[in-house]
């Protein structure tokens, strides 16, 4: 056979198969009715975005699932593309332009926009290049973009849709607000912090008697500005006869009331709070119910505006400043404590957000949770782990209205026409702009100005790419789909949504399964980020190891999150190597079998001849194809991949060869041994695609790639649960002998004999039989198996199981000189125990050492004691 080289370089076999798996359409998908379908889509990434270890975790699990479902013969499609990324890629522009000197509002909107689609055209590809690097099995030729002409049309036909339905609605209403990116954000965008704030206590005089006041307590102070009321819960005894009373608002002198509200909790502050309808959900809710005023004191990058008199002008945290300065003056400032609380910040630019009313598109998200609440309760759609249900079920049970506009330019344009004769109310919604108006026959009409949350067309992913609403092919074929896989983060924002809107438009769940990884973070358990400076370029890692060695790795260390450190891939790099060398010494041994009758001469041998290391390997394949099959099905990837690696690096390279290595000229052996390697190879494949691919070319590359070639099958006529336990008992017998031999500092050299006993009669058989076995293994001249026996002066003794075995020492070793080793060695080690047992006895030592030191002593103190017990034992057996 073509021999491999003596080293794997991974930079000179992953770019040359990438390529051929792309160039030979070996990844697409077709709608095969004589093929069961299994579908997955991407997690469309930015276009604003550079490959980080997430993508690359998320992206590896994905493809391990794809190649091993298309090995098992359905028709697989892995849909890949990208997102739109609304404010994050107006962002990058905006950013360019300000170098220049500009904002966009300077450049106009369509030459704005010829920009952004300038900078996507040159940039927008980058990370689907740097997924291909990672060897993602994507049907790249479907790649799909969320403002591609085909998804935009079903992005407006789903806004049209609902509209008509009464599920789209414009209202004003307090929103999330961000100052620095100028636009509405949703609930779920406005991710809340915890900060150390202030809680101001102020006190509001009465109009009909100024010296007497009522004291409220706030963290946003500068927000009294445009208070419209003051309330107070009707049951509060402390204020029943203040209800009604009128108020002169300091600083403004604007009378306003004291109000009576249940929604008041007579525990927080004084009990009396400020309202402002304007600035804050639940005084929104609360000056509806009173028919209070709405002041807006904002202006849209958060300064204070005309309605705040001698405070216009002033940034927000300045306004709160000067506020409180005055009040000081005037003595109604009656405390300030330190208060804990949460603040809502822009998920993109980390901005504090502030409550603002502003008129927006809203979708009514009640009706459409409700069935997928209902499909998640009966089952249809299963989470793994399975606790994200719980939390995907309290979500849903209280939603809230979705708020869908945002005042960028980068996205899908609201399919909203305005009439400039019959005014903002008299709007024309359309998948297609309107020549003129229904109600007045107009021509003069203006489109919305705003576009659609990044997440509105996202939510659609699972059947706008496949062709909905002009193609049906696919969408019939393909979806649902089968499984997700995603971050926690985002199952409101994504996974949610998806599931509404599939049971709306699709009247069908879009997948069955939703596999919810872990976060990848630092060795010390922080997460990976750029600020911390803690974060890993998975590039770097795949131009050092090797892509299968990222992948590998990742997968190895995975479970709830992953903490990863450079040194850990050198796992998949070592690994990869192993089986290298392995393949490579095996190609050097085999002369009279190759892969193109390796099938046919397989079939034809005798099974019972085979020797006992041949069936035990053949069995031991077969039992971890099956296992890892298994764990794939039920998503447990971490646990495949330890299958496999147990499986290589113990079972198949530290035994089988060394066993089989001197038979391997006879052409049984060959034959076994190459099966077994070229079954190992597409078991691997998902794991290790471009490791696979290049050995299993030199073995069959007639039959073109391993990517199409079928899974592994289970063949349970091969699995003998006595033949493994035979071998793996003498293998367990040889490692202890070993063990003994290095323990007692036994020349390699040097030959000994063995006494091994065993009470049961099977087990003697089978040790008489494979002496000859034991003794090529654990370098001994000779072996006498007894059923009793009696035990030798100066000797080394273990056990391995059910066998006893003891090793004469007499000519072997100085034993007198062994005694006095040990001796001095315990006499160490004793002292020490001592040392650190006080050590861990000392209550200022457990009080200031950091709990992982002091776990970490308290481990070294057990494996101490237990060497002290292995060296008395020692010294009882040289007794």
């Amino acid at each position: 056979m073509e021999e491999l080289s003596s080293r794997y370089r991974p930079q000179d076999v992953e770019d040359k198969w990438r390529q051929h798996w792309e160039k030979n359409n070996l990844f697409h998908a077709v709608a095969n009715p004589k093929k069961k379908p299994y579908s997955v889509v991407i997690p469309p990434p930015n276009v604003t975005g550079i490959l980080h270890m997430g993508h690359a975790l998320n992206n590896t699990l994905q493809d391990i699932l794809i190649r091993y479902k298309r090995m098992k013969g359905f028709e697989t499609l892995w849909m890949p593309g990208t997102d739109h990324a609304g404010i994050a890629t107006q962002n990058v522009v905006e950013k360019q332009l300000a170098k220049e000197g500009k904002t966009r509002h300077d450049v106009s909107r369509k030459n704005f926009l010829e920009r952004l689609w300038a900078w996507k055209k040159q940039y927008g590809d980058t990370i689907i290049h740097q997924l291909k690097k990672l060897g993602s099995s994507c049907d790249w030729q479907r790649t799909r973009f969320t403002m591609d002409d085909g998804y935009s049309k079903a992005v407006k036909t789903v806004f049209v849709k609902l509209y008509e339905k009464g599920l789209i609605y414009r209202g004003k209403y307090i929103i999330n607000w961000c100052p620095r990116c100028h636009t509405a954000l949703s609930d779920e965008e406005a991710e809340h912090q915890d900060h150390e704030g202030a809680l101001y206590y102020i006190r509001y005089p009465l109009k009909d008697n100024p010296k007497e006041t009522i004291i409220v307590a706030t963290t946003r102070p500068e927000t009294m500005l445009g208070d419209t009321a003051v309330a107070v819960n009707p049951k509060d005894k402390r204020y029943k006869k203040l209800i009604g009373k009128t108020i002169v608002l300091p600083l403004m002198e604007r009378e306003i009331q004291i109000i009576s509200d249940e929604f008041v909790d007579p525990a927080f502050g004084t009990g009396a709070v400020k309202v402002t309808p304007a600035h804050d959900p639940n005084d929104f809710e609360m000056g509806k119910r009173h028919n209070l005023e709405f002041i807006n004191i904002f202006g849209p990058d958060a300064v204070l505006n005309e309605n705040t008199k001698e405070f216009n002008g002033l940034d927000r945290f300045k306004g709160r400043e000067t506020v409180i300065k005055k009040l000081k003056n005037l003595g109604l400032l009656e405390k300030i404590e330190k208060h804990s609380h949460a603040v809502g910040h822009c998920y993109r630019c980390d901005t504090i957000v502030e409550p603002y009313l502003s008129k927006q598109w809203f979708v009514k998200m009640a009706p459409l949770a409700k069935p997928a609440l209902e499909v998640v309760k009966k089952g249809d759609i299963k989470f793994y782990p399975d606790r994200w249900t719980k939390v995907y079920l309290n979500w849903m049970e209280n939603i809230r209205d979705w708020c869908i506009s945002r005042q960028i330019w980068w996205g899908h344009r609201i399919p909203v026409w305005y009439c400039k004769s019959c005014g903002e109310e008299k709007f024309i919604v359309s998948q297609e702009e309107p020549k003129n108006c229904p109600h007045c026959n107009g021509k003069d009409l203006s489109q919305d100005e705003d576009v659609l949350d990044t997440w509105f067309s996202s939510w659609l992913w699972p059947f706008a790419t496949l062709g909905w609403p002009d193609e049906e092919k696919d969408v019939k074929y393909f979806y649902p789909t089968s499984a997700l896989f995603t971050a926690p983060e985002i199952i409101f924002f994504w996974v949610a949504r998806m599931i509404m809107a599939g049971l709306e438009f699709q009247k069908n769940i879009p997948f069955t399964d939703v596999y919810l990884h872990g976060t990848v973070r630092d060795a010390k358990g922080r997460k990976m980020s750029k600020s911390l400076g803690n974060a890993i370029d998975p590039l770097e890692i795949i131009e050092e190891y090797g892509a299968d060695a990222l992948r590998f790795s990742l997968i190895m260390n995975s479970g709830q999150d992953l903490f990863i450190s450079k040194e850990k891939f050198e796992i998949g790099r070592n690994f990869a190597n192993k089986i290298w060398n392995a393949s490579r010494l095996i190609f050097m041994n085999i002369t009279e079998v190759d892969g193109k009758t390796l099938y046919k001469e397989f079939e034809q041998l005798d099974k019972k001849k085979l020797s006992l290391a041949e069936k035990w390997i053949l069995s031991r394949l077969q039992t971890t194809i099956k296992k890892v099959g298994e764990a794939i099905e039920k998503y447990r990837f971490s646990e495949a991949e330890n299958l496999i690696y147990d499986f290589i690096w113990k079972n198949f390279c530290d035994w089988y060869l060394e066993i089989a290595k001197n038979e391997l000229k006879e052409k049984n052996a060959q034959v076994v041994t190459l099966y077994v390697l070229e079954q190992t190879l597409r078991m691997i494949h998902p794991f290790l695609p471009f490791l696979s691919e290049e050995i299993w070319q030199k073995i069959d590359a007639e039959n073109g790639s391993i990517v199409t070639q079928p899974w592994p099958q289970y063949q349970k006529e091969l699995v003998s649960q006595k033949i493994e336990t035979e071998l793996d008992q003498i293998i367990g017998l040889i490692s202890a002998l070993r063990n003994t031999r290095a323990q007692w500092r036994i020349a390699n050299s040097a030959k000994i004999d063995c006494i091994l006993q065993s009470s049961e009669e099977g087990v003697l058989k089978n040790l008489e039989k494979d002496k000859d076995m034991i003794c090529a293994l654990a370098r001994v001249e000779n072996i006498t198996v007894q059923k009793k026996t009696v035990k030798p002066k100066e000797m080394a003794a273990g056990i391995a199981e059910k066998v006893k075995f003891y090793i004469p020492l007499e000519g072997i070793i100085d034993i007198a000189k062994e005694r006095k080793r040990i001796d001095e060695h315990l006499d160490s080690l004793k002292a020490s125990c001592q040392n650190l047992s006080e050590r861990l006895e000392n209550k200022d030592f457990l009080k200031k050492a950091p709990e992982q030191i002091v776990s970490k002593e308290k481990m070294r103190l057990k494996e101490m004691k237990e060497k002290i017990q292995e060296l008395k034992k020692t010294l009882k057996d040289l007794s």
